[in-house]
């Protein structure tokens, strides 16, 4: 079996999948950046034991850290829980995208992975959305280049910000749909606002995307945290994967090990 795993600002992702490319099992934890590397070996070895999953079965590990806190404890972590080869996803691997910006370096590799995984699943041209503590939209040519994006708040931190800095708004529900566009009081107003606003935001970024691409009819395909009501809210037909990024990064693994 190959783990796949991935450190986000917000969760740690992980995955196994055979050699043949099917996903068995998936899951998420928070991503505390005070874990120390036994704490994060515990939890994966207790998260794969969930599934039936021992380390001895493990042959191989990928994984993509977007926390540089985590990502040597993750990498001495894994080397304690198993002997598999460990592969991490930065400069020297093969992803077979091609990147046309300033400092191809500074792309963080959970969106290098799922910008791979989406071209696993639609042909380009596509706008790729992740949703984490950011939210991060990238735009991928007709030829399959990432020519850019663009990072904007995400609905959770939008949301957490205005609470912690106004004396009267509360925590208000983003994954249930809003009662009415026009709230009647404080918690439909903002629910309203986050929900709502963060849909046309969306949308039109989407617009603006296609339009720079050429690609009025671009697929959208989009990953991470984002509440089903929002991607409802949306006029954009999104494609929501859950395990875009991990099967990104079974991608990059199987083309940096084909002989």
């Amino acid at each position: 079996m190959i783990l796949a795993l991935n450190i986000g600002n917000s969760h740690i992702t992980f995955g196994g999948y055979t050699a043949d490319g099917k996903l068995v099992f998936s899951s998420r934890l928070f991503a505390d950046s005070a874990l120390s590397s036994d704490e994060l070996l515990y939890k994966i070895v207790n998260m794969l034991a969930l599934y039936g999953v021992e380390p001895h079965q493990i042959t191989g590990v990928i994984f993509s850290s977007v926390v540089p806190t985590l990502t040597g404890r993750l990498r001495e972590a894994l080397r304690k829980m198993c002997e598999a080869p460990v592969m991490e996803v930065g400069p020297g691997l093969k992803s077979g995208v091609r990147i046309r910006m300033d400092t191809p370096a500074q792309l963080g590799g959970e969106l290098l992975c799922a910008v791979v995984g989406a071209l696993q699943h639609t042909a380009p041209p596509m706008v790729v959305i992740n949703f984490d503590t950011a939210t991060t939209l990238l735009a991928v040519d007709a030829a399959g280049t990432l020519v850019g994006g663009a990072i904007l708040p995400g609905p959770q931190c939008s949301l957490a910000a205005l609470v912690a800095n106004t004396a009267q708004l509360p925590q208000v529900e983003l994954d249930a749909t809003p009662r009415r566009v026009i709230g009647t009081n404080t918690p439909d107003c903002l629910q309203s606002g986050i929900v709502y606003g963060t849909a046309a935001m969306l949308d039109g970024m989407v617009q603006r995307f296609c339009a720079k691409l050429n690609a009025p009819g671009a697929a959208v395909i989009a990953t991470g945290t984002l509440p089903a009501s929002i991607r409802s809210a949306c006029t954009a037909d999104i494609d929501y994967r859950a395990t875009l990024v991990l099967d990104g990064l079974f991608t990059i693994w199987t083309k940096n090990t084909r002989r």
